[in-house]
């Protein structure tokens, strides 16, 4: 018996390293927005993450033989995976907090694993995974707490927020399935092509909203805290984490870079603990065990499924 390849130690290093860069994120977007209209924070971001890329994929990459095909899945990432995602996770954490945002991306493994199911050649959605799953997201469901349903009910101004976080989550799902299933391209050259279309794309977003040669534009006077939070979000969560992102999702499928969304919530609720004052209930303990336990239970048809012994993905670059 053969077992997959898709657990090295170097998979795993990679899925660590990009919870700690995407689960700080939540907690420097916080931040930016405290001080610049969200598109601002955006744009702002995808420019200095294209301004790191583009010199580094021109000198480094491997320019791709792929053709028209390949380029179609560059647009349509840049589009899934950072337009439309930091938009709307930009704009909701406006008005809630950091930990939140990162708990509400949980709902991504699940549209994962439903769009990977059918359009991914072995990742098929067992009953192990299936359990798993739902445990973890029961366990986010506990985290959130009867508050923020109450607050809801109530209609507090955070339906449209925590929705719109909700959003971004689905199109990070899309967007995984279309990295997975993209013909095979140098993962540098994946990242600075897809960050640069989406710098572009965000042109005329600033324009509409006037953050850009209006009146909302002259009045933003951002302060330092804001600025440095824009670029680090621009050279690690965006820039380095692409480029880790790409190689994680040939080299182990969508279904195993899903699980990142597990551990997010609990790295940007701590983050959101230590730097910002957010104070979580006495129910995220227990939410905690139950997520843990719901990623181990997704572990378990590995150990011998034929699922398990599907071929490794390959990698990229």
């Amino acid at each position: 018996m053969q077992l997959t390849r898709r657990h090295r130690l170097a998979d795993w290093v990679m899925l660590l390293s990009l919870t700690l860069m995407w689960g700080t994120s939540f907690l420097l977007t916080k931040i930016a927005v405290g001080g610049l209209p969200s598109e601002l924070v955006v744009a702002g971001r995808l420019v200095v993450a294209a301004t790191l890329l583009v010199p580094a994929a021109w000198m480094l990459a491997t320019r791709p033989s792929a053709g028209a095909r390949l380029w179609i899945f560059y647009v349509l990432i840049a589009v899934f995976g950072n337009v439309l995602p930091f938009s709307l996770i930009s704009w909701g954490q406006t008005f809630i907090d950091s930990g939140l945002a990162g708990i509400l991306m949980a709902i991504m493994p699940l549209a994962t694993l439903g769009l990977a199911h059918f359009l991914v050649p072995g990742e098929h959605l067992t009953r192990y995974r299936a359990a798993g799953f739902l445990l973890g997201f029961t366990g986010v469901v506990v985290l959130v707490g009867p508050d923020a349903f109450a607050d809801l009910a109530n209609g507090q101004g955070h339906l449209l927020p925590m929705l719109a976080v909700l959003g971004g989550a689905i199109s990070y799902a899309v967007s995984s399935i279309l990295a997975r299933l993209r013909p095979a391209s140098d993962a540098l050259f994946s990242a600075a092509s897809t960050i640069s279309m989406a710098s572009l794309m965000m042109v005329p977003v600033l324009f509409l909203t006037g953050d850009v040669g209006g009146d909302v534009g002259a009045q933003i006077v951002p302060e330092t805290p804001h600025l440095i939070a824009v670029a680090l979000l621009g050279v690690f969560a965006t820039a380095i984490a692409t480029i880790v992102y790409f190689t994680l999702v040939k080299s182990a499928g969508p279904s195993f870079v899903s699980q990142l969304n597990y551990l997010i919530p609990l790295w940007a609720v701590g983050v959101g603990m230590l730097f910002l004052g957010e104070e979580p209930e006495p129910n995220h303990l227990y939410a905690l065990g139950l997520i843990l336990c719901g990623i181990l239970i997704t572990q378990l048809e590995r150990r011998g499924t034929p699922s398990a012994r599907s071929p490794a993905p390959r990698r990229s670059g």
